[in-house]
């Protein structure tokens, strides 16, 4: 039951966000392409009365859950198989084994094939190992104006110098030399006949100007560059931006007069100065822009007056292709300019130049060191709706995903990295025809050849029937279980023509008897079918021959559709094993009833919808146990123990009648009764008898319904109280009583006392008269003077 109610769960999520029903596939084709998860049923008894074709196609757990047979189930995936598989080459410098440059493989694999599904990325590694003595083809290219005149006295000897270095990294190494110095018309030279002869002023003597010549192509033979390249001779031109963006065009794609093999190509460009670019041109009265071909006769650039200057984006469409990376050896003066071009140049390094070009060497390699410790992984141009992902797993556990997951940095020769490459194909090609893509590293000439085969059609509809007479008489082609109707035919057989749609004869069969509603005002009606309509919730379904069911109109409980227990078939619920009601919330299970003594509601109710309802009004609780107004076991039992046990209480002369119903053990002493946790519900009672004496005993009831009680042998009786020491306490209680207030009222006294005498002291002290003399006394002499006496 569980499992069951899981696996429907599981289909009402995966129906309700399911792409698959919202793409309205009307064939398996279309099914496949809506989503990874999508398949078709092609079983032919598979869709209900009322559904659309479209609803064969579902998710692969919705279609098992619905009732399709594995088998009927249309879901072809992608795949991937390897064509060439050759394992990367292990050699090291100066083995006795010298390989053609074609027969070295650094890359691994070098051909597969990918079988892609819409949404399913088909994933593959990608093996890269740097190969130890892998030859190298070095161009050096110069500008050669008047600026660059000491420089050219140090490149003269650079060819075997070059070589002697390059030993120590390769064991084939070949070297070309080739210079520019600018468009040939004005004003970026004097075009007056002497200027044309010598461009240089005063005795100098320079060499006609020109844009771009091939001095050497690519040889072996150090000598041979040094003796070329010392014959050659400083030129001049008027502007300081320099034409070397042409010279780049033709060493890129004069791949056959420069001698470039498949091998690391590396292009050494040597300036002072700056650089023209497309549109620059126009001040020469040049407008057309680069053509982006080799226009090298005799070794020369004849092109230049006629074609603009390349724009930096061609120059990096050119040097990709033809797999050259570019070292730009420029003075310090224009280190930030070049800088900002190698950002734009993949695969391209920026070395700064003496003002004599006496580093060059080292400069040379340096940045071959820096191109090469970093492989990037470029592929071609992507087929519309596909995408491609990387995944690298470099050096000492770096790894990167996105833009920074196609490269790895500071890898040495041997190192080998690998990345995890994803193509997923997001909708098929129109035609459904293969395409091919290439992956390979910046910089080398291998690749990997990916043929893409899109998975758009069903095995089933190379199996169709044309004309058959299961699409009502041969009006369409019956494949993967429906019927795929020939042109002008519709309905679900193809049974109906274009022209009968609105008929209202066919709505006619699209109503309920006693009904003017066309198919329930759920549907439409085609061709005397009715074919219910989509909600915008997938999980809520119309069906029926009329749409007059869904699933999604039955009674709920807990806020879910049959409470979670059910399947809602037509307005009705179609409840799980164990539940019923109109909404299948009632249960049957009779575990939640289930008391501890193992009675069903303790035997006091009956167990409705999992929950118990008691009988008698006065029992209560999830199983009847609780009794507000009920005495409990030990008061309801304490009589007739006490008069079993010790004959004696309100049931002494009644005891053989009333308390015979359970079975009486005796025990010496509260530590011998039974303890909690064994199988019978036990309870411990503590009581008082007639005599005030408590008394302790267990009550229990076994499986068999027999009561047992064990009961203490002898009662606790409390000792009467000893009335001697309590008189003695209380006399002696009443005597220091006595004492203790006769001193507190002694100490109260001696207080008064003390204060009233300090009272005294001090008034004494603030009397003003004199000690000696009475201030009341009054002397009993008067004296009276007669105002008339004269003293005669």
């Amino acid at each position: 039951i569980t499992l069951f109610k899981n696996e429907v769960t599981d289909l009402c999520v995966l129906i309700g966000g399911s792409d698959c029903i919202k793409a309205n596939a009307k064939s398996c084709g279309e099914c496949i392409q809506a989503g990874p998860n999508c398949g078709w049923c092609k079983k032919t008894d598979f869709l209900q009365e009322g559904e659309p074709t479209s609803a064969r196609c579902d998710d692969l757990a919705a279609l098992k859950s619905k009732g399709c047979p594995v088998e009927d189930i249309e879901n072809p995936r992608g795949s991937k198989q390897v064509l060439e598989d050759r394992e990367v080459t292990n050699r090291k410098i100066g083995a006795a084994e010298k390989l053609k440059p074609e027969a070295i493989t650094q890359i691994q694999p070098q051909k597969l094939v990918l079988k892609l599904r819409v949404g399913e990325p088909q994933t593959f590694s990608l093996k890269f190992k740097r190969a130890e003595d892998y030859p190298i083809d070095l161009y050096y290219l110069m500008d050669l104006s008047y600026s660059m005149k000491d420089d050219l006295e140090n490149v003269k000897s650079l060819g075997t110098a070059l070589m002697f270095e390059m030993e120590k990294i390769t064991s084939d190494f070949r070297i070309g030399f080739g210079s520019f110095v600018e468009k040939t018309v004005m004003p970026y030279i004097s075009t007056t006949p002497a200027k044309l002869r010598n461009p240089c002023t005063g005795d100098q003597n320079c060499t006609s100007p020109f844009s771009y010549k091939n001095v050497l192509s690519l040889t072996s033979e150090g000598n041979k560059f040094n003796e070329l390249v010392g014959k050659q001779h400083i030129s001049g031109n008027l502007d300081s931006p320099e034409g070397g963006f042409d010279a780049i065009m033709q060493v890129a794609v004069c791949g056959e007069q420069i001698g470039w093999r498949n091998v690391t190509r590396l292009l050494v460009f040597s300036t002072d100065a700056g650089f023209h670019f497309a549109g620059d041109g126009k001040l020469g009265g040049i407008v057309l822009p680069n053509d982006g071909k080799c226009h090298l006769e005799n070794n020369m650039y004849t092109m230049s007056h006629y074609y603009d200057y390349p724009s930096i984006a061609h120059l990096v469409q050119k040097l990709s292709e033809n797999n050259i990376q570019t070292i730009f050896a420029v003075t310090e003066e224009f280190q930030a300019v070049y800088k900002e071009l190698k950002n734009l140049i993949p695969k391209s390094a920026v070395g700064t130049l003496s003002s004599n070009s006496s580093n060059v060497i080292q400069l040379i390699i340096d940045a071959y060191n820096s191109l090469s410790s970093e492989v990037i992984l470029e592929n071609s141009k992507l087929p519309k709706g596909v995408t491609i992902s990387y995944k690298s797993y470099c050096k000492n556990g770096v790894n990167d995903t996105q833009e920074d997951g196609r490269k790895c940095s500071n890898i040495s020769i041997g190192d080998e990295v690998k990345f995890e490459i994803s193509v997923t194909a997001n909708e098929c090609p129109r035609k459904g025809q293969n395409e091919t893509i290439k992956i390979k590293p910046l910089g080398f000439t291998e690749e990997v050849e990916i043929n893409l085969q899109f998975v758009c059609e069903c095995q089933c509809q190379n199996e169709g029937e044309a004309n058959s007479p299961a699409c009502h008489e041969g009006n369409g082609t019956f494949e993967c279980g429906a019927c795929r109707c020939n042109e002008g035919r519709i309905g679900r057989l193809c049974e109906c023509s274009t022209d009968e749609v609105n008929s209202e004869d066919m709505d006619a069969y699209c109503r309920r008897e006693n009904s003017t509603e066309i198919c329930s005002n759920n549907g439409e009606c085609i061709c005397g079918q009715c074919v219910c309509k989509k909600r915008e919730n997938t999980n809520e379904v119309y069906s029926g021959k009329y749409c007059e069911c869904d699933n999604f109109n039955c009674d709920r409980s807990n806020g879910l559709i049959c409470g979670g227990n059910g399947i809602c078939k037509c307005r009705v619920c179609e409840c799980f094993p164990n539940f019923t009601g109109s909404a299948c919330d009632c249960s049957l299970d009779t575990v939640p009833c289930m008391a501890s003594n193992g009675q069903i509601c303790n035997g006091r109710g009956t167990c409705e919808c999992g929950t118990c309802n008691c009988t008698d009004p006065k029992f209560q609780g999830s199983t009847c146990e609780m009794c507000q107004t009920c005495l409990g076991v030990c008061a309801e039992h304490k009589d007739c123990v006490q008069c079993r046990a010790f004959n004696k209480g309100e049931k002494k002369e009644t005891c053989s009648q009333e308390c015979m119903y359970f079975n009486m053990t005796r025990v010496e002493s509260r530590d011998k009764l039974p303890q909690p946790g064994q199988p019978d519900p036990l309870s411990h009672c503590k009581e008082k008898d007639v005599d005030d004496c408590w008394f302790y005993f267990t009550y229990s009831v076994n499986s068999n319904g027999e009561a047992n009680v064990h009961v203490v042998e002898t009662p606790e009786c409390p000792s009467g109280p000893d009335i001697i020491p309590i008189v003695a306490g209380v006399v002696a209680g009443i005597v220091l009583i006595g004492l203790a207030l006769l001193l507190i009222w002694k100490l109260l006294m001696i207080i008064h006392d003390r204060r009233e005498f300090a009272k005294f002291e001090k008034e004494k002290m603030n009397a003003k008269w004199d000690t000696g003399e009475n201030p009341i006394y009054k002397s009993a002499v008067t004296t009276v003077v007669n105002p008339k006496y004269e003293g005669k």
